[in-house]
Parts: C-alpha cells; structure tokens; sequence
C-alpha cells in the first residue's frame, strides 16, 4: 500500500537556518509525518515537486514543556526532513506542488 505524497509531507518549513541551507547546500526542510520513513520522504519530494533527490536525512524533536497559569502542558513531538538535490536540478519553490 502505497501513501498519497501529500500525507508523507505535511509542510514545508521556513526558518532561518533552512532558507541558508537552500542557498548554499542545496537542501530543503519538510516537517513529514511521523511513521514515514526516507524512502516514503525521497519518492514523495520527487514526485510532488519533479526533483531528483540525492539524500534525506531525518530528525525527531521531542515537543517542549509549557506552563499557562498553574496547568503544564505539552508541544506535539514532530519529525523534520532534510531533502538534498542532485547537483543540476532546479531549485525546489514551494508553491508549486499545490
């Protein structure tokens, strides 16, 4: 059973660190789904935006600890992919798999 692409990436995500990583290293971010895995990661990035994809590598990120008044609550855990092009492919715009 194959996963609709759309479900594998969630959304893209725009910091600081991942708008450096795209102009110099050629890597895009993508917070994913947390049962996919880097071969669900690299076939969804190439078929929704027609990119090859050299290397995905995945990080977990535990959600934070936050107070509001005296209640402790929690952030969800998330699940970050980097997405690595192959050198000649075009830049990834994140509008266009719409």
């Amino acid at each position: 059973m194959t996963k609709d692409p759309r479900d594998v990436i969630l959304k893209p995500l725009i910091t600081e660190k991942s708008t450096r990583l795209k102009e110099s290293h050629r890597e895009v971010c993508f917070e994913i789904a947390p049962d996919a895995n880097k071969i669900e990661v690299k076939k969804a990035v190439e078929e929704l935006f027609k990119v090859r994809v050299e290397r995905v590598t995945i990080v977990n990120l535990k959600g934070k600890t936050k107070r509001l008044g005296r209640t402790l609550g929690r952030t969800k855990d998330r699940r970050k992919a980097y997405v690595k092009l192959k050198p000649g492919e075009k830049m990834i715009e994140y509008f266009e798999a719409v």
